[in-house]
């Protein structure tokens, strides 16, 4: 038993000094292989701890040997641009001016919920809100909004020369009372890559035939055309259908 203790506090110290020479970085800023070198380390340290059977030696070397790995491809990647792209690849974009690339969502393999999702956890509910939307390479989101284009803006314009104090005051409150008589609501998706969201329909009270409609109103007649179809928080349809990411964001 005291073997066993001894053994788990080496390897324990043993673990902690090689992670941190690994650097300091927190585990949602990992990078995929430096992910899967953390899980091999752990894997590694725990079979000498839990069979006394094992030399200590089958423990040390691998880790050892994934140090050197690790450190290995650091280097590389800061001398070498194109070691950066084949090791820890590119940053993809999943939204641009308010459109969803759905080609890079499928080469992800992440459906528009998982999308959603993220953009309701960063504090957003509008796509509209979105400019760009970047996939970073340890998995993370980042977001670039139109409110801070607006913020930019709207600070100069209250710079602007001739504009008096009173002008600028009643304008800020025309805007507040705005925003507050707006009641928002939870964006509903009724159409996602040309399937009817049939149970959205249901809980909003509406049918088939109401979203047929509303698609005819922007002259659309073919759902399967249509790859996102939804309300805002604002209660506005919206939609987007294919090739509508390419013809926006190509410039």
């Amino acid at each position: 038993m005291f073997i066993v203790l001894l053994r788990t506090i080496f390897l324990y110290i043993l673990v902690v000094i090689v992670m941190r020479l690994m650097g300091k970085r927190q585990i949602g800023e990992l990078q995929p292989y430096e992910f899967v070198i953390t899980i091999m380390i752990s894997d590694l340290a725990a079979l000498p701890m839990q069979d006394t059977r094992l030399p200590l030696l089958l423990g040390i070397i691998p880790i050892i040997t994934l140090l050197f790995v690790k450190t290995l491809l650091t280097q590389l990647q800061l001398k070498s641009q194109l070691a950066r792209k084949v090791i820890e690849g590119e940053p993809c974009i999943m939204i641009c001016k308010g459109k969803v690339n759905f080609k890079v969502l499928k080469k992800q393999q992440i459906n528009l919920d998982e999308l959603m999702e993220e953009i309701r956890l960063a504090g957003y509910f509008d796509l509209n809100q979105i400019e760009y939307a970047i996939l970073e390479n340890n998995g993370q989101l980042s977001f670039l909004t139109s409110y801070d284009s607006n913020n930019s803006s709207s600070d100069s314009d209250n710079k602007c020369v001739g504009a008096t104090s009173d002008e600028s005051t009643n304008s800020t409150n025309n805007k507040k009372s705005i925003k507050e008589n707006r009641r928002p609501q939870l964006p509903v998706i009724y159409v996602l890559d040309g399937k009817v969201n049939k149970n959205a329909l249901t809980t909003s009270g509406k049918n088939i035939f109401w979203i047929k409609n509303e698609l005819k109103k922007y002259k659309i007649n073919n759902i399967d055309n249509v790859i996102l179809a939804m309300t805002d928080t604002t209660g506005e349809f919206i939609y987007q259908l294919h090739d509508e990411y390419e013809e926006r964001c190509k410039n």
